[in-house]
């Protein structure tokens, strides 16, 4: 049997007809939203509304979000059950399209091999029967329904409820001809497609295509194959013969298919997710009881192991671990003693050099007042003698001051004090050497009272480090405390205009024996251990002591305290960058220029449109001039003119009656609040 065309198969582009182009195929829509279709326009009153509806979604998801960022095991298994699952679903769509090819390929074949032999028979069926002589054109229509009624039980007869046979007459305007047999109540004009039934009519071969097979008795639709030909009856009229296939038991075998692939399926990814945690679990456990371990040894507990067991990867890492952490406390005890030696030998030898030293210093004291009967070589010796015991003494008792450091041995006596009154000892001490360097020292921001719970002797040691400092580094130049108070925190800044610190000097300034300059003589006998002695006193305290300094501007030393001991801090009153920095300078100026250009750009009124007003007359200008701008308000810091032969205060030469300059680019000066000047 020969057929006029390929069988179509469901999926096959030709069988599924009736499919509208959507938009982008040749359709009228082109996918885009009109103008003016978002959903929500910048500034609607919608936009806050989805911002607080997506925080209301994200809030419940925050400690998901946490557990999987910080849950390596939950990763990896949720990892391994999505891929399992994106396997298994890829694996069940091969092998139920595999199935479902097999189930109708073989129908195909089975239904072909029936058809074909069904239209055998009815074409040797019409061959052999005798059309009776004599008949008008009616009886001949009416034998050749009858005939074809007959075929179609015949035909049916032989199926047993696997196929239908339906009969149709040609559409060819003959009333007559237009009988339409059916078996099984099988609705023909809705089960057979009139594509197939043209296709028929044009072809002289077999033509099949997959269908729904409708019934008049209101049985449900079933999908089918029908294969169709056309045909002469006994009387030589065509017609067209059609056999119907219900594909009911390759879907039910297909649906048994399907169940079986989704529960083994599921079986095998929760079988999967299982493995994997327990594969995952054998690896993640040995690293986060290695990271509780380190996190233990990092806390001081350096006494904690890992439990090794077995010679595989894991077990070498924790054997690793442990040698590690063996060797690390070895090496920290053996630090730990060696800091503990030194610190005893440093005690040890301050204590033991105090002895000595006092009857050097009494025998210095008698000779350094005998000097004026010694020949001129040997007073000045006797006066070197006496200097070099007070550098010694100082040193001596830094070095005692750092070992009680050390060894954790500082006691802090807190008391509210005023700051004022330390600043004011401080000054006083420092006054002859300001006075032999040309320096003067201004106080800012002391008209308030600034009051703190603090260790005065301490704090009196920080702040005088910080001046002297301030006034050897300084060259000549004015030297400003500031004073502040602000919230729960005090500070004290002291300004200088010198040499300034180079980057990175800043953090290295505080270090032990540390110099700027190590060619730089010490014109004060420093021992290199006052800055130290000071940030240690600033801790002592709860507090800060910071450096900011810029090459050839100066620096600036901020100490930082809690109004009440045992507070902690949260900020400083005084910025640790002054405002007269030459970075703060240039963003000022720059600020001033653009302005300046805004101001420009705006358009002047004629003078014939402005009103004239009366102009009072001038004031004489008063002595003082605007505050400080690095003065907190109600700080009490004033500023008087500068005269002329004055020198710009935040760089040039100074002397004793050459006011500074902070924060005010040398155009105003402060008032000289140096005690006794």
């Amino acid at each position: 049997m020969s057929t006029g065309s390929a069988a179509p198969k469901p999926g096959d582009p030709g069988v599924r007809t009736g499919r509208t182009a959507g938009p982008g195929r040749g359709g009228s829509r082109s996918g885009r939203l009109p103008r003016g279709g978002r959903l929500f326009r910048d500034g609607a009153p919608g936009g806050p509304v989805l911002r607080l509806f997506a925080r209301w979604v994200r809030r419940p998801l925050l400690p998901a979000v946490r557990l999987w960022r910080r849950n390596i095991q939950l990763r990896i298994v949720a990892g391994t059950l999505l891929m399992s699952l994106g396997v298994v679903l890829l694996l069940g769509l091969v092998v139920i399209g595999q199935v479902r090819n097999g189930l109708l390929d073989a129908k195909e074949r089975a239904a072909q091999s029936q058809a074909a032999g069904g239209f055998s028979a009815a074409q040797d069926k019409a061959a052999t029967t005798p059309s009776a002589p004599g008949e008008q054109d009616g009886g001949r229509a009416g034998a050749s329904v009858n005939w074809r009624s007959t075929l179609v039980e015949q035909l049916a007869s032989g199926g047993q409820s696997a196929f239908n046979v339906v009969a149709l007459s040609l559409d060819t305007g003959d009333t007559a001809s237009r009988g339409v047999r059916a078996s099984g109540e099988v609705d023909p004009i809705t089960s057979i497609p009139a594509e197939l039934r043209h296709t028929v009519a044009q072809g002289t071969g077999t033509f099949q295509k997959f269908t729904s097979i409708h019934y008049t008795s209101g049985k449900a639709p079933e999908a089918g194959l029908v294969i169709g030909k056309r045909l002469n009856d006994a009387e030589g009229t065509q017609y067209e013969l059609y056999y119907l296939f219900p594909l009911t038991q390759e879907e039910d075998s297909l649906t048994l298919v399907k169940g079986t692939l989704a529960t083994a399926g599921l079986f095998v990814v929760v079988l999967l997710g299982a493995i994997a945690w327990l594969m995952v679990r054998q690896v993640v456990t040995p690293v986060r009881m290695a990271a509780g371990i380190a996190e233990r040894l990092s806390a001081g507990r350096l006494q904690e192991r890992m439990k090794v067991t077995g010679e595989d990867d894991i077990a070498r890492l924790g054997e690793a671990f442990n040698k590690m952490a063996q060797n690390l406390q070895l090496k920290i005890q053996q630090l730990e003693e060696l800091s503990r030696m030194q610190r005893r030998f440093v005690s040890d030898v301050s204590h033991e050099l105090r002895t000595p030293l006092t009857t050097v210093r009494m025998a210095a004291d008698v000779i350094h007042e005998a000097r004026v009967d010694f020949d001129p070589v040997t007073a000045r010796s006797a006066e070197l003698l006496g200097d070099q015991l007070d550098r010694f003494e100082s040193l001596l008792s830094d070095l005692l001051e750092i070992s009680r450091f050390d060894a954790g041995a500082a006691a802090l006596e807190a008391e509210p004090i005023d700051l004022r009154q330390v600043v004011r000892r401080v000054i006083g001490g420092a006054e002859p050497l300001a006075e032999r360097k040309g320096t003067r020292i201004v106080v800012v921001g002391d008209k308030q009272p600034v009051v703190a719970e603090a260790d005065a002797r301490r704090v009196e040691r920080v702040l005088r480090n910080l001046v002297v400092n301030a006034v050897e580094h300084g060259e000549g130049k004015d030297v400003v405390v500031k004073l502040a108070a602000a919230g729960g925190a005090v500070a004290v800044a002291v300004r200088d205009y010198g040499v300034g610190l180079k980057p990175g000097e800043a953090t290295r300034v505080f270090n032990r024996f540390w110099r700027a300059d190590p060619a730089r003589a010490r014109t004060t006998g420093g021992t290199g251990l006052g800055l130290s002695i000071a940030v240690e006193d600033a801790r002592l305290h709860g507090g800060w002591l910071q450096a900011w300094g810029e090459p050839g501007g100066g620096s600036q030393f901020r100490l930082t305290l809690p109004r009440t001991a045992d507070e902690p801090l949260r900020g400083s009153p005084i910025p640790l960058e002054p405002e007269d920095s030459r970075r703060n300078r240039e963003q000022a100026a720059a600020g001033r220029a653009q302005e300046n250009a805004r101001l420009a750009s705006v358009p002047v009124q004629p003078a014939g449109d402005r009103p004239q007003l009366p102009v009072p007359p001038r004031l004489p200008a008063p002595p003082r001039a605007t505050v400080d701008p690095t003065a907190l308000p109600g700080s009490g810091s004033r500023v008087v003119a500068r005269t002329p032969a004055d020198g710009d205060g935040s760089g040039g030469g100074g002397g004793a009656n050459r006011p500074v300059t902070a924060g005010d680019n040398g155009n105003a000066e402060r008032e000289d609040r140096t005690r006794g000047r």
